[in-house]
This record gives structure tokens, sequence and C-alpha cells, in this order.
């Protein structure tokens, strides 16, 4: 088990990616700690955790915080580690996403998506930093998406906050490596996840056009690929060949997919 008696505390580890990630660490032996806001959700993942740990030693912990809430996000973290130990992984899942058009979308879901996403993620990885430097290692893993790579139709409320994801994480890579800590960066698909149901209530046609021909993952397919980029540190874990074409050649493919997404939605 090659996370054997490791401490991974995630965030938004009560549904999707985050959950489906959580599960298959405590598979290989880890113990877990899983954070978000809402009590009920966060107490039915814990039990599917425990269901599928390696070992009945191992702990699993389910703290209630808004990540985008600084002192509730840095308690929750300080309890799990005061209760299982200083943290070996951290990967910072929650977020959120309302596509919609520029004009319409409210201010405050602008801020609130920035709040989650980003600086919700840059929290989490302050809570955690003094523990993993102390001990000069550590693995913090970030989500960003596709939609981070290349601004979408549609999601200009949610492009930004993810590719100031992207941003956070080149910059510290460098940074924390002399320290012994690893950052990767986690560019998913589209994922079949209640956030993606929730997205597709005020996804406009345009983005359902532009999204239409996108391979689904599972989240538990997008936790196998977190999870194999942890074991081989990877900086960017881009799951599947379209993340991983996109990630790679972005800059160059920018042009041509714009092209081809103003003549799918008939702007050419």
């Amino acid at each position: 088990m090659k996370f054997l008696n490791q401490h991974a505390i995630i965030t938004g580890g009560s549904s999707g990616i985050g959950k489906a990630t959580a599960k298959l660490l405590a598979q290989q032996g880890a113990n877990v700690s899983i954070i978000a806001r809402d009590r009920a959700k966060l107490d039915l993942a814990k039990q599917e955790i425990e269901a599928v740990r390696a070992t009945p030693n191992q702990q699993v912990l389910a703290l209630v915080a808004d990540v985008a809430n600084q002192p509730e996000n840095e308690a929750a973290i300080q309890q799990a580690i005061a209760q299982i130990g200083n943290p070996d992984i951290l990967i910072a899942s929650a977020g959120m996403a309302y596509p919609g058009y520029f004009a319409k979308i409210p201010l405050e879901i602008f801020e609130r998506t920035m709040a989650i996403n980003y600086f919700g993620s840059l929290y989490s990885v302050r809570a955690v930093l003094s523990a993993m430097e102390a001990r000069q290692r550590g693995h913090i893993v970030l989500i960003s998406s596709g939609a981070g790579l290349i601004g979408l139709y549609g999601y200009s409320a949610y492009s930004p906050s993810k590719f100031a994801l992207r941003g956070l994480a080149e910059s510290l890579r460098g940074e924390l490596k002399p320290k012994g800590i690893k950052v990767s960066i986690v560019y998913p698909p589209d994922t079949d996840t209640p956030q993606l149901i929730q997205e597709n209530k005020t996804k406009p046609l345009e983005t359902k056009k532009i999204t239409a021909s996108a391979q689904t993952w599972t989240a538990e397919g997008v936790a196998r690929a977190i999870v194999r980029g942890i074991e081989q540190k990877t900086l960017a874990i881009a799951p599947g060949w379209e993340m991983n074409i996109l990630h790679r050649w972005h800059s160059l493919l920018t042009p041509l997919l714009n092209w081809y997404f103003d003549r799918l939605i008939g702007q050419d």
C-alpha cells in the first residue's frame, strides 16, 4: 500500500472528485480528513470512505468549514492535524462553477467563485505549509480545469479562477521544491459530478454546443489520474488524451479552437 499511514487532507471531500480521491487513497492505506460545508454530505462520505479503507485502524475525519472563510479553513485543517497528524498530502478540491452570459451573471457570483476556487485553495496551502516545511516533505495538489487552460464561452466567472490556480501552482513549484514539497495542478475534463449537474442548469446554449463533443469522465477516473500523478510526482496532471494535448499545446491551439468554437455557435 503506497500511502500506508499517510495523512491526506482533502477539501471538497464530501462529493465528486474529492470524495472519489479520498476513497482511493483510503483503499491504499491513507488516513483521510475531508472538509466541506454540508455536515450531512460529509457524514455520508465518511461512511463510504470507511467502508473501503484498507484496515480498520485507518482514521477518517469529517470537518465542516467554508474554505473561502480563511479562519474556518485554517481551523479545520489545524484540527485535522491535531487529531490525525501532520499532513503528507493536501488536495484542494473544493470548487464551484456557475456558467452564464457575462453581463447577466451577478457580480456576487464572480466574487464567490474566486473566493472558493482560488482563495479557498490558497488558504488551504497556507494552512498546511508550516507542517510540511518542518518535515521537509509533502505534496500539494490543486484542482484546475480544462477551462483553466483556455477561456470558454459562458465561463467568464469560472475560467479566471482556474487560470489563477495554474499560476499559483507553477509559482509554488520552484519555491517549494528545495523544501521537499511537491506541487501538482490537475486539469480535469468534464466530470460526472454534482457540480456538473448544477452547471448544466445555467449553461448557455452556445456553451452546450462547444462542450457537447467532449468526453465526460467519471470522478473515479479522474481520481485514479490524480493518485497516479502523486505517485509519479507530476506537476501537470491532465487526464485523457484531450486534456493532455490541450495542456501541452494550448498556446498554439487557441487560435484554431477559437475559430472552431465561433463556427460551432454560428459566429463565422
